[in-house]
């Protein structure tokens, strides 16, 4: 960690899930965010999506980044059945995504892009996530209680949804909470 020392990271995200994964790392940054647009080209695909999206969102940044200033952007969908999943937008738009996932495996890709003055790094993480058969009890339980209007696919699997949906995880867990960890620990160790 030693060799993170001479940088400034910036954490380019709102999320307190991908914050507080960062700081388990043992690294120190700042929250700095920027109002991007997150609009993407409709012909792209699965984990084209995210790396298309960080890479935006890490594009805002250029004229900020200085030489020993790294900054981390990430963004995360879930695909099922060849169509995207983003946060929804209001409570029947997260009824129709949670209906979608139930008893279905889906994919959670998130991209990551690492932006420096002289160098850009992008990567991906894929997760298979599969889903129990849900209720409508269940789904709006959860929605009412857990207010999942933040979170790609309309869930966090770190909450009541995971414990009681998820029936098994192929892949990186902590990419579904919207950071693959390991991978960006070990891209950052690169740098």
């Amino acid at each position: 960690m030693d060799k993170l020392r001479k940088y400034k990271l910036i954490l380019a995200s709102k999320s307190p899930r991908r914050q507080y994964l960062l700081k388990e790392l043992g690294l120190d940054f700042e929250v700095y965010t920027k109002e991007t647009d997150e609009s993407f080209p409709h012909d792209l695909k699965a984990q084209e999506i995210p790396l298309y999206l960080c890479r935006k969102k890490a594009d805002a940044f250029d004229k900020e980044l200085t030489d020993n200033t790294i900054v981390i952007t990430a963004d995360t969908i879930v695909w099922i059945e060849g169509q995207v999943l983003n946060k929804p937008e209001n409570f029947n738009d997260a009824v129709r995504m949670l209906k979608l996932l139930s008893g279905k495996k889906h994919q959670v890709y998130t991209g990551v892009c690492l932006k420096s003055k002289y160098k850009t790094k992008t990567l991906y993480a894929q997760t298979d996530v599969y889903f129990k058969e849900l209720s409508r009890e269940e789904i709006e339980y959860y929605i009412i209680n857990f207010n999942p209007y933040d979170k790609a696919g309309a869930y966090g699997a770190q909450e009541w949804i995971g414990y009681i949906a998820v029936e098994k995880i192929a892949g990186s867990y902590f990419n579904v909470m919207g950071l693959p960890v390991r991978e960006v620990y070990e891209e950052l160790m690169r740098f």
